[in-house]
């Protein structure tokens, strides 16, 4: 039983005349195994079930935010799971960053199937999402692949990025079901060619760019947070034109952890000087439009998921908690 959730912060923030304001209401649960690194909550099929991992515990979590009450999965000792993600069958994927391994979890037993890296060298599975087949695509980060997992054959994969040390990291797929993925080690954005299982490499302008976490808007605009200089980044797949936007915290504002809504706009944390800030994106009109401060500091945040059912956006956070931004979207009379 963990303790239950302390409202940390609650913040209105009021777009220019005529769009309205959005309040961002967040809220975090104390973690109740300490100093496990919570992370990369997902949300269940579920109501009231977000899973996420705890990296440094070897486990694999479950909260009820209603009663805020957490359950925990044991996985094989020094699997060191960096991500968890809800399959089509409503089971909770992890992966083994560790072990070299993508793990399925059976709630109702706490049984665990394993799927091995078919390769050595791809010894750091990170971060993962399914297309719109149920079919699994993920990052291998020091590994410099990206790969592919079919649940149902239980094969995996992998294709070796081109780009020497590009550290692939985060991934998403578009509405067409194209994954794209970030190559942290570079400056460079790729897409996956499914068929020919093959990568088709982005570059970005600047070569001291750095794009960590990715998003794709209802559009398919491909959007990046840059970790280096402080930038968030829009990329065109069509033209492969690139723009960017100065975050409002600056070059030193290492944006990290983001998502978009169902409306198109964009949220970010930035993480640097050790504050977490939620920053909010209205790509129509080009605009910075929110900031909320986590009143807990955080620590940092890595890695972040949009709930449409509730409007939510949540995170895991360095300082042992699990957090929710739920944003309330008002019309202007």
């Amino acid at each position: 039983m963990s303790r239950y959730a302390i409202l940390l912060a609650v913040i209105l923030v009021v777009v220019p005349m005529g769009f309205g304001q959005t309040t961002v209401e967040i809220t975090e649960w104390d973690v109740p195994w300490e100093g496990t690194r919570p992370r990369d909550p997902y949300v269940g099929v579920n109501d009231n079930e977000i899973w996420f991992v705890g990296q440094s515990g070897h486990y694999v979590g479950r909260l009820n935010p209603e009663t805020g009450v957490f359950e925990r999965f044991d996985l094989p000792d020094g699997a060191g799971p960096h991500s968890v993600v809800v399959g089509p069958d409503g089971a909770p994927w992890y992966t083994g960053n560790r072990q070299a391994h993508i793990g399925k979890l059976d709630p109702a037993t706490g049984a665990i199937e394993e799927f091995p890296m078919p390769d050595p060298a791809a010894r750091d599975p990170h971060t993962m999402a399914f297309d719109e087949t149920g079919t699994m695509w993920f990052t291998v980060q020091g590994g410099n692949f990206v790969g592919r997992l079919s649940p149902e054959r239980g094969e995996v994969g992998l294709i070796e990025v081109p780009t020497a040390r590009a550290r692939p990291y985060g991934i998403e797929v578009n509405s067409n079901g194209t994954p794209w993925v970030v190559e942290f080690g570079t400056n460079k954005i790729a897409q996956i060619e499914k068929e020919q299982m093959a990568l088709i490499e982005f570059e970005l302008p600047s070569p001291d760019a750095r794009p960590r976490r990715i998003a794709i808007t209802p559009d398919d605009m491909v959007w990046y947070v840059d970790y280096a200089r402080g930038y968030l980044g829009r990329l065109n797949p069509e033209t492969g034109n690139v723009t960017e936007w100065p975050t409002p915290g600056g070059s030193e504002s290492r944006p990290y952890a983001m998502t978009s809504d169902d409306r198109g706009r964009l949220w970010f944390f930035e993480t640097n000087p050790g504050v977490n800030r939620l920053v909010g994106f209205d790509p129509e009109r080009e605009i910075f439009f929110s900031v909320t401060e986590l009143e807990s500091g955080g620590g940092t945040v890595r890695h972040m998921v949009f709930d449409s059912q509730r409007q939510d956006i949540w995170f895991g956070t360095d300082t042992n908690t699990i957090g929710r931004a739920r944003l309330t979207n008002h019309s202007s009379d």
